[in-house]
């Protein structure tokens, strides 16, 4: 995947490169499969949010491979926004959560008097 860009350095690195984007590519397919057939809401929220760190870190693999710092500024910024995106989905399940009528027997049916 990145073996040209770092050819020209040490085997070890190109080595760790090359298993590095081959696992990631690993972890991006089944969050794929996560956010597909996640369960719940939950589920594939939280597969976004792996994508999400995926980007990161692919950015970060990718300025370690090619020797650019510009690379890790970008990951920086995607890190930053993929933040928010994360609280914001957050908040949305949390409201969508309240709005439903809780489940018969889930946390201890309690009588007010």
């Amino acid at each position: 995947m990145l073996q040209v860009i770092v050819e020209g350095r040490s085997p070890l690195l190109a080595w760790a490169v090359n298993i590095a984007s081959w696992l990631l590519l690993l972890a991006l397919a089944l969050c794929f499969y996560r956010l597909l057939r996640g369960p719940s809401l939950a589920d594939r929220v939280v597969a976004l949010d792996v994508l999400n760190i995926l980007a990161v870190a692919y950015c970060a693999l990718l300025a370690i491979a090619s020797g650019r710092a510009v690379y890790l500024d970008a990951a920086i910024a995607l890190a930053l926004v993929a933040f928010l995106v994360t609280v914001a989905f957050a908040r949305f399940v949390e409201r969508s959560a309240s709005k439903r009528p809780p489940a018969a027997g889930a946390g201890g049916d309690r009588v007010d008097h």
